[in-house]
């Protein structure tokens, strides 16, 4: 299999008798499932309004000026590419745990320009590090259990 075939492929959720055993393979799962099922939800609240009934106070007036049309349609497209980003994640984590981090490095820039939100800000940049650590079990775990 050629090099970037093997890296595109998706990469398999971990066997039971690996998670009984394997306290990374345990981390992997955990954090997999959270970015999947976090950017997915948070993606649909944008249209539904649950979580928050105004999500467009939490757009900057610099990066509203980058999406078209109002922010109510910027946040709609926002909440589009979080359900994707949730889905890449499912299918190959390496990649979409990537695509993550840097969505919420956005967020985390988009919020100190607001001001007032460095509290949301500083929990994106704990989350931003739980995407890169994924990233990295998400490289290391499949190949870990190659090798036994």
């Amino acid at each position: 299999m050629s090099t970037v075939a093997a890296t595109l492929r998706p990469v398999p959720l971990p066997r039971s008798n690996e998670l009984r055993d394997d306290p990374a393979a345990q981390a992997f799962l955990l954090l997999r499932i959270a970015f999947t099922v976090a950017p997915i939800l948070f993606g649909l609240d944008k249209f539904a309004n649950v979580l928050t009934d105004d999500w467009t106070r939490y757009l900057s007036s610099e990066f509203n000026s980058l999406l078209p049309g109002t922010a109510a349609t910027g946040m709609h497209i926002v909440g589009i590419v979080e359900i994707a980003a949730g889905l890449v994640v499912a299918v190959a984590p390496r990649y979409g745990a990537l695509l993550v981090a840097g969505w919420l490095g956005g967020i985390i820039v988009n919020l100190l320009i607001v001001g007032g939100y460095g509290d949301i800000a500083l929990r994106d940049f704990g989350l931003l590090l739980g995407a890169l650590t994924l990233a990295r079990l998400a490289g290391a775990v499949p190949e870990r259990h190659e090798r036994r």
